[in-house]
């Protein structure tokens, strides 16, 4: 019981594999995906603070460290399966905030609980920190699709995970995703030239749809 229960059920994120089910050259866990995250945020909250913009770096590492908390217990989905339909989105965040709740009400000191509810909250929301973290969500499927793409790997799901993110990125206002569009993805444009799978028109399709 206590905090030791939350430490030790850190190691359940190392276990949960990404895009379940499919072939992939590359393994990525929850955990190694949620430290990626983290990385990315902070590079794209650096640039939004070079374009005037003040950060809340506090919540910021908060909503980004633990965004996947809540995979322990329902694991890894799918995006294309959740975010098919408004409807089965709601109620899976529904099961997982239900199931974070329950396991501080069990587990978590009375004195640390409110502080728990705030960190393993859902934290993409309208704010600026939570965008910045919707962003980075979507730029670590980019990487994670782009490195099967490049390598030949004719999953669609990866295909179907790069265009979702691209498609994502590119309609959320911010310097930052400025700055990966117009610095960043040139580069990863670049690098796929040595791919079987032409990135470069999927990349030019998602970026075209409104």
């Amino acid at each position: 019981m206590g905090i030791h229960t939350y430490f030790r059920s850190l190691n359940d994120l190392e276990r949960i594999i990404r895009t379940p089910g499919k072939f992939k050259f590359e393994e990525h866990s929850v955990s190694a995906h949620s430290w990626k995250v983290v990385q990315y945020a902070k590079t794209l909250a650096d640039i939004e603070e070079l374009n005037g913009v003040p950060i809340n770096w506090k919540k910021l590492y908060e909503i980004t460290s633990s965004h996947d908390y809540g995979e322990i217990f329902i694991g890894d989905i799918k995006t294309p399966v959740k975010h098919s339909s408004l409807e089965l989105r709601s109620m899976l965040q529904q099961v997982e905030e239900g199931m974070i709740r329950h396991f501080i009400e069990e587990n978590i000191p009375e004195e640390f609980q409110g502080i728990f509810r705030r960190q393993l909250r859902e934290g993409k929301d309208g704010s600026l920190e939570g965008l910045i973290l919707e962003v980075a969500d979507k730029m670590d499927q980019v990487y994670e699709a782009f490195a099967e793409l490049q390598r030949g790997n004719t999953e669609k799901e990866f295909v179907l995970m790069y265009r979702h993110a691209l498609i994502k990125i590119k309609n959320i206002d911010l310097h930052c995703v400025r700055y990966f569009l117009g610095h960043i993805l040139p580069d990863i444009i670049e690098e796929s030239q040595i791919s079987p799978i032409d990135i470069k028109g999927i990349t030019e399709e998602a970026l075209a749809q409104q």
